[in-house]
């Protein structure tokens, strides 16, 4: 059940529209900012639901008030990271695809867009497409649904979540002061200035540097944590 995972990632975007310093509304929340930065509140949110001290908040017998046992919640996490590599694999695939095709594809020319396909998954995907396979023409997302040369931007916006999330970690989420004040400067810089700000500015000015991939293969169980 991912309700709370939904809950969880529409209150991010609803937190933007309600913590916004910028006065200008065509730039407050959510509006004006770049594709591949508007879902980082969101996604961000979703990480609490993992955190044990969040969910045993809640993740309880709705009669006895008997907490989650340990063992479910070591299942949920395995769970999470199930084949997380072969997804991880797969939106890169698609996102190479999109770029590809947007970019340096020529109607017409010496490759047709399955042969582009079918070269980028020589390094994205474990199998072959099979001949039949017609993906592209259902990939409605970079051809009829508003992410032309932008689908990387779901990954994009998963690797900034986790860098932001990862702050909070590098806090000790065991240590209330240590988070009150990181979860200010988070809501002073990504929740407050909106679209009034280049969102590389923003995250800089919580993270005080540009984003890295680390964070995110580690909580993708990618790489051992440390």
């Amino acid at each position: 059940d991912q309700t709370h995972e939904i809950k969880f990632h529409e209150f991010g975007h609803g937190l933007q529209h309600m913590l916004t310093q910028v006065d200008y509304p065509g730039a407050a929340g959510i509006n004006n900012i770049e594709w591949d930065a508007v879902e980082l509140p969101s996604q961000f949110m979703e990480n609490w639901c993992y955190d044990r001290a969040t969910l045993m908040g809640m993740a309880k017998h709705y009669e006895t008030g008997e907490p989650l046992p340990e063992h479910f919640y070591q299942k949920l996490l395995a769970a999470r990271n199930y084949m997380s590599g072969s997804a991880m694999l797969r939106q890169l695939h698609f996102s190479f695809v999109d770029i590809e095709l947007h970019h340096r594809y020529q109607p017409g020319g010496n490759e047709s867009a399955a042969e582009v396909r079918n070269r980028i998954a020589k390094t994205t995907t474990i199998l072959p497409p099979l001949p039949e396979d017609k993906f592209l023409c259902a990939f409605g997302h970079i051809f009829a649904g508003g992410y032309a040369a932008g689908y990387y931007s779901y990954k994009w916006a998963e690797v900034l979540s986790a860098d932001a999330f990862a702050a909070f970690e590098e806090a000790g989420l065991e240590d209330e002061e240590a988070i009150s004040a990181t979860g200010k400067r988070y809501r002073d810089t990504v929740l407050a200035l909106g679209g009034g700000l280049h969102p590389m500015e923003v995250f800089k000015a919580f993270r005080g540097r540009e984003p890295i991939t680390e964070a995110l293969l580690k909580h993708s169980g990618l790489v051992r944590a440390c």
